[in-house]
């Protein structure tokens, strides 16, 4: 079994030898009663040439796609660009837009592949957001991208 060395409390290092692998399935297997939607995150990649990377967060596309297909696989449909992680406090609206349009593309290509993208505020300036028109106009803007790129918005 693989080993990991952990540090211990007085900074000391201990091997910790991992248990076998859960006997889940590669692949869905018979019909499922529930459709599970899962929030899956972006790769970053931390080796990409960024100025700053707390302002522009680098992202592992062909990583992040894969993980995608991996949960496809095993009969997951996806929630993007929903989970905290990739909205407000990951990706800016640039990032969860390029996000989206790949993982619908994605999609599009891939038979029995399904996904929700989410469609917020957060690109939304607070000291523009003067009345309510503002904050539905900003709701319409994410909800139009995802609709233009062929999702459905939650």
């Amino acid at each position: 079994m693989p080993r990991l060395r952990l540090p211990k409390a007085d900074r000391a290092l201990e091997d910790f030898e991992m248990s076998p692998p859960s006997p889940f399935p590669s692949r869905a297997q018979g019909a499922f009663p529930r459709i599970v939607y899962a929030a899956a995150h972006v790769v970053a990649d931390p080796l990409a040439a960024a100025a700053d990377h707390w302002a522009h967060q680098p992202v592992d596309w062909e990583r992040t796609l894969a993980f995608r297909h991996r949960l496809w696989d095993i009969g997951f449909k996806i929630a993007e660009a929903m989970d905290t992680a990739q909205r407000g406090m990951g990706l800016d609206w640039a990032g969860a837009q390029e996000l989206i349009a790949r993982s619908l593309n994605e999609a599009k290509a891939r038979p029995g592949a399904d996904l929700a993208c989410g469609a917020g505020t957060d690109h939304l300036d607070p000291a523009a957001a003067r009345s309510l028109d503002d904050v539905i106009a900003a709701y319409e803007e994410q909800v139009g991208f995802v609709e233009k790129h062929g999702g459905a918005s939650s």
